[in-house]
């Protein structure tokens, strides 16, 4: 595992910055030091300051170079929640996208082998996997996981969890039993009312337990002299997750 990068925060800015970097701004130049460690305080060369803070998975979705829509805090929450994932876990995921979901999941404690199609997505997300200290638990391969299935069934199965972000996701339930050990949990997101469907359908051929699905909604909260009340804005609709379990 490398050393995670840090988040600089000072005069109503962040930087994220690794041991040793150096970064110019109208501030002035920050040198980070090889062994800074959350809580320090770092100066520009014109005497600046910026506190230095041991990143949060909240930090990670802001920061981290992104190749697409990744999933929201709120989504990966329920995934995790829902599938209680944690400490010893071995995951399957496919559509790795950013990898927001796969160093949440990692920073859990679980071990992660993720897939994604895009060869340049799956550098960025290795990167983002390196910048947010779990390549060492996190092993992003570049692929299709439809077609690597059975491989994984004879060589790799026995997963706790299986999550899925692709649209064709219920290929891959369909095979769900054969890669989830008994009481494995399955998560898959979509955006769409078709996929998410399509996915139900096939956990259900495929004999898994407790199928349901999710629409994910926020609304944030106004408070003002006259009154409280949800905002008017719009809905904060994301999409859909649709859980299972293996027998």
């Amino acid at each position: 595992m490398t050393d995670p990068a840090y988040l600089l925060v000072g005069d109503g800015r962040e930087y994220l910055l690794e041991p040793g970097a150096e970064f110019g701004t109208d501030l002035g130049v920050i040198e980070v030091p090889e062994d800074v460690s959350g809580g320090d305080v770092v100066e520009t060369h014109l005497g600046e300051t910026f506190e230095v803070r041991e990143l949060r998975l909240a930090d990670l979705f802001d920061h981290l170079d992104r190749t697409g829509a990744p999933m929201m805090p709120r989504d990966v929450g329920l995934v995790i929640g829902h599938a209680g994932i944690g400490r010893g876990d071995r995951v399957l995921d496919a559509g790795t996208g950013t990898g927001i979901l796969a160093v949440a999941m990692g920073r859990a404690g679980a071990e992660v082998t993720t897939y994604e199609r895009d060869p340049d997505f799956a550098d960025v997300a290795r990167e983002n996997m390196r910048i947010a200290g779990v390549d060492d638990v996190v092993d992003v391969r570049t692929g299709d996981l439809t077609a690597e299935v059975d491989a994984l069934v004879e060589s790799e199965p026995d997963f706790d969890v299986l999550t899925l972000d692709t649209g064709d996701a219920a290929d891959v339930v369909s095979r769900a039993p054969e890669l989830l050990v008994s009481g494995g949990f399955l998560a898959a997101y979509s955006p769409f009312v078709e996929g998410t469907r399509s996915v139900v359908e096939t956990a259900r051929e495929a004999g898994l337990e407790g199928v349901e699905s999710l629409e994910t909604i926020q609304r944030e909260m106004d408070f003002s002299e006259r009154g409280s009340r949800p905002s008017t804005a719009g809905v904060g609709h994301t999409g859909y997750l649709t859980f299972a379990r293996r027998p």
